[in-house]
C-alpha cells in the first residue's frame, strides 16, 4: 500500500470489478482509454493480479483517504509489445480537477524509482488528452517517440531516474 496526504493506493483486485466496469463506463473517461464489460474487466484485473504476483508492481485502486472512496487507478504496468514499464492514470470524471492524478501518480513514480531497476518509465498518451499531458509534464516526463498501441496511436513520453538514485 502506498500513501500520500489524501490518497491510499493498494493493487487492484478482481474483486473490485464493479468499481472498475463503472470508472470506464464514463463516457468522459473512456474516450481516451476504452471501457469494458464485466467479463471484460475480470479478465483485465486477472491480468493485474498475475502482474503483481510475477513482476511486484501492476495497477492499484487509488481511495481518498478521508472516506475510502474509489476515485480511479493508477500504478505501473509493464507493456510486453514496448518492454517497458507505463506508469498510467485514470480517475473518475467527478474527481478531476483537485491534483489527484498526480498525486497518485507521483506517489506510484517515487515507488518504482525506489523499489524496481528500470532507467525510466513510460505514459502513452493519446491524442487530444491534453489533461493526461499536464500530468505528464507536471511529473517530468517528456515526448520519447510516436507509437501505437492496441492499434490506436499514442505519444510514449518517459522520464528517466534521477540521477544519484541507484537502480534497485
Amino acid at each position: 500500500m502506498i500513501a500520500t496526504d489524501r490518497l491510499l493506493l493498494r493493487p487492484l483486485h478482481v474483486s473490485d470489478v464493479d468499481v472498475f466496469v463503472e470508472l470506464h463506463a464514463d463516457p468522459q473517461v473512456n474516450r481516451f482509454v476504452g471501457s469494458y464489460s464485466r467479463e471484460q474487466a475480470l479478465e483485465r484485473l486477472t491480468g493485474i493480479e498475475r502482474q503483481w504476483a510475477e513482476r511486484g508492481h501492476g495497477l492499484c485502486a487509488i481511495e481518498l483517504k478521508s472516506s475510502g472512496e474509489f476515485v480511479g487507478r493508477s500504478g505501473l504496468q509493464y507493456l510486453e509489445q514496448f518492454d517497458e514499464v507505463e506508469l498510467g492514470w485514470t480517475l473518475r470524471a467527478d474527481h478531476w480537477g483537485h491534483g489527484y492524478a498526480a498525486e497518485a501518480a507521483q506517489a506510484c513514480l517515487d515507488w518504482g524509482f525506489a523499489t524496481l531497476d528500470d532507467d525510466y518509465f513510460t505514459a502513452l498518451i493519446r491524442p487530444g488528452n491534453e489533461a493526461s499531458v499536464r500530468v505528464a509534464e507536471r511529473l517530468g516526463f517528456t515526448p520519447r517517440r510516436e507509437d501505437r498501441l492496441l492499434g490506436r496511436p499514442v505519444t510514449v513520453y518517459a522520464v528517466d531516474r534521477p540521477s544519484g538514485l541507484p537502480a534497485c
